[in-house]
C-alpha cells in the first residue's frame, strides 16, 4: 500500500528556510509571491493491505521518528 506523509511546521513557528526561498524568488524577479513555509514530504509503501493499520503504523512513524510534534504537524494519506 502506498501513502504519503506530509510535515510542515506550526502556524507560529519561525521558518528561516521558507523565508529564504521566498527572498530568492523575489530576488529572480517572481512577483507576487507572498510568504513561503517549507515542509517534507516522505512517498512510503507500507507492506499490508488494511488501510486502518497502515494510517496507525504512519502515524507511529510520525510521532517516534518524522515529525517533531513540538513544532511540526504532520498528515498522513494512505493512497492505495
Amino acid at each position: 500500500m502506498k501513502a504519503k506523509v506530509t510535515v510542515t511546521l506550526k502556524n507560529g513557528v519561525l521558518d528561516p528556510q521558507g523565508k529564504a526561498i521566498e527572498g530568492a524568488l523575489k530576488s529572480f524577479g517572481l512577483e507576487g509571491i507572498g510568504s513561503v513555509r517549507q515542509g517534507k514530504v516522505f512517498d512510503i509503501e507500507v507492506e499490508t493491505a488494511d488501510k486502518a493499520r497502515a494510517e496507525a503504523l504512519l502515524k507511529q512513524a510520525c510521532e517516534k521518528l518524522l515529525a517533531n510534534t513540538v513544532v511540526e504537524n504532520y498528515k498522513v494519506e494512505v493512497l492505495a
